[in-house]
């Protein structure tokens, strides 16, 4: 058996990079039956057949798995965020911090356009939160080894709204991939998706990283079930705080005697991570808005 890595999917078919090559496969029957499709990022066995086509056997079990981006193994999710056209709501970072803590995976906040804005308030925002920051110039290439430091060892996913640069970011770091960027419409102030599947790129010995189609509002019905009691644990910057409360059962809303909101006024929280948590506790409660969409 051959092992590898899937670092592309495309029309049903799956390349596998292995210790000597890249091998096109076709997925066994039964994952389709048994609905557990290979996906990027999977670490599998392969055997080939007498044509030199490639099939995918096995899957190893999965460390997470992600619906959109259709990854799978990721070490890092990377959001890459803008000062500039188009500026980016935290409440997207937000949003992806507590579905990256849940994965287990680590989030780094990748401020782009620092030729053309700083980025200050969301800089120290994340800053103070704990969170890996770094700003970057896909344009003049500052900050770019810091970054590629931060990925060194990872399997990493790029996402973020559309237009701040993603693309552009990979092809700074990955010339050979020349993957396709478009303007920003100004008049709507977003970019144009320009990246239409999933693919892992090399970056260095035992490091990737994925281009993955971007968004403008990142749909909660596309990730797994949050309960609203777990959403606290996922935020980290609230964690020091859990168990401190007055009550117990402090969900940190309206409680007298809250750890979590007595940070917040010290500014030891920022306030908009808060505001960001209770936006998303109240999508939790509904429960139907976390659900995850079954293909």
């Amino acid at each position: 058996m051959i092992q590898g890595t899937i670092i592309k999917a495309l029309s049903g078919f799956y390349y596998v990079q292995t210790a000597d090559n890249i091998l096109s496969c076709k997925a066994r029957g039964r994952f389709r039956l048994d609905g557990t499709s290979p996906l990027v990022g999977d670490r599998v066995s392969c055997s080939v057949d007498a044509t030199g086509m490639g099939r995918i056997d096995h899957v190893e079990p999965r460390r997470n798995w992600f619906i959109r981006p259709s990854v799978a193994n990721i070490d890092a999710l990377v959001f890459v965020a803008s000062g500039a056209l188009p500026i980016t709501d935290p409440f997207l970072i937000d949003r992806i911090s507590v579905i990256a803590a849940d994965a287990g995976c680590e989030l780094i906040v990748c401020l782009n356009k620092l030729d053309l804005a700083e980025a200050e308030t969301l800089y120290q925002t994340y800053k103070l939160s704990g969170f890996p920051v770094v700003r970057t110039s896909a344009v003049t290439g500052e900050g770019m080894e810091e970054l590629r430091s931060l990925l060194s060892g990872k399997i990493s996913a790029f996402t973020g709204n559309s237009g701040v640069g993603k693309t552009s970011i990979l092809n700074y770091m990955l010339p050979e991939a020349a993957m396709e960027t478009a303007e920003i419409s100004e008049k709507l102030g977003r970019g144009k998706h320009t990246t239409r599947h999933v693919e892992l790129f090399a970056l260095g010995e035992n490091s990737y990283i994925a281009d993955t189609p971007g968004f403008a509002s990142f749909d909660l019905a596309m990730v797994k079930p949050i309960p609203k009691e777990q959403l606290q644990f996922n935020m980290l910057d609230f964690v020091p705080y859990i168990g401190k409360c007055r009550f117990q059962d402090c969900v940190h809303l309206k409680e007298p005697g809250c750890a979590v909101r007595q940070a917040v006024e010290l500014g030891r929280i920022p306030t908009s991570r808060y505001r960001s948590y209770e936006r998303l506790y109240e999508l939790s409660a509904q429960q139907k808005s976390w659900e995850i969409k079954q293909n």
